[in-house]
């Protein structure tokens, strides 16, 4: 009786330093990076820029931005994997990095494995944009249009793999719009050709092509999200348009690699959710289409593996090859 009682009070001791380090209140004594796995100009770096001083100044520690572009994001996802677990190296990661593009291009990370969900800091929905040459004004006239066409109609995206592309060819699927993928290594290089004229037809977030649809280069075609976007209200879902149960949003979020301690997690949670009340920063994301969240790890994560599913059954359906 008196060895069972020495082995309790051990694991006692043990289960209440691991509290400690959980909790650890020395977090964080050195600046904090997020990689951000694509190019600058982007959504998502607005998304995280927009921040990152009033997270500073919460955790009195720098947080600093260092891009990663490359390979559909994997780059940047595959550092952050491979980091220590200690809450200093997180990841900016994106639901057509994360939960699409790792169902066409093997990662050199397990997705739902390698990283745990801190919060997610944004939704937005995604615009289907036509360049200003193109004649057709709607979704029917855009079906009707490509009907004929050798290959369809191009598109251009962020990646192959990403929300982006998806869209395209989950619209191809309910609709028989027929469309052509142009991936692009980045929102900002998508759109810019789609401005220039050089792809007809463009899948992007609001905030990415603001600046061309004011100057008329760009004209949205449809929303994808059920709901009008308040920062385009005069432009139809396609919902509206007669697309059955067309109810896509992008996300950006903040991940740490899996084994981050739960006390460092929570933290970071609730410190992101408090920067996203700020007016400042809503004010910021309002005017550029975005939708602030800051839900709790366990929210997060649930959307998270239920996207993952639900894009892997789009890959199946459309028959995307995977490389």
């Amino acid at each position: 009786m008196k060895f069972h009682s020495i082995r309790n009070l051990g694991a006692i001791a043990c289960l209440a330093l691991a509290t400690v380090a959980a909790a650890d209140p020395s977090y964080p004594n050195r600046p904090i990076r997020v990689v951000m796995p694509f190019a600058p100009g982007g959504g998502g770096d607005l998304v995280i820029r927009s921040l990152t001083d009033k997270l500073g100044q919460r955790l009195g520690q720098p947080v600093v931005v260092d891009n990663k572009p490359g390979a559909s994001g994997f780059i940047g996802a595959a550092i952050v994997a491979k980091s220590p677990a200690d809450g200093y190296t997180l990841l900016m990661g994106f639901d057509g990095s994360l939960v699409t593009a790792t169902h066409l291009i093997k990662p050199q990370f397990d997705p739902l494995n390698d990283f745990v969900a801190v919060t997610k800091l944004a939704d937005a929905p995604l615009v289907l944009l036509a360049h200003s040459s193109v004649k057709e004004n709607t979704l029917a006239e855009l079906v009707t249009a490509t009907k004929n066409m050798p290959g369809g109609m191009a598109y251009g995206s962020a990646g192959r793999g990403t929300t982006h592309h998806l869209v395209g060819e989950l619209l191809a699927l309910k609709t028989g719009v027929k469309l052509t993928h142009v991936a692009y290594k980045g929102g900002g290089q998508a759109v810019a050709d789609a401005a220039a004229g050089q792809v007809p037809l463009l899948v992007t977030v609001i905030p990415t092509a603001a600046a061309f649809m004011k100057e008329g280069r760009l004209k949205p075609i449809g929303i994808t999200s059920r709901e009008r976007s308040p920062t385009l209200p005069d432009v139809p879902t396609l919902m509206e348009q007669g697309v059955r149960d067309f109810d896509v949003m992008s996300w950006y979020g903040i991940f740490a690699p899996a084994k981050t301690p739960a006390g460092i997690v929570d933290r970071l949670q609730k410190e992101l959710a408090a920067v996203l009340a700020d007016p400042e920063v809503r004010a910021v994301y309002a005017r550029a289409g975005f939708q602030p969240v800051g839900n709790t790890p366990a929210e997060f994560d649930r959307q998270y593996k239920a996207d993952y599913k639900r894009w892997a059954q789009v890959v199946k359906e459309a028959n995307i090859q995977v490389d």
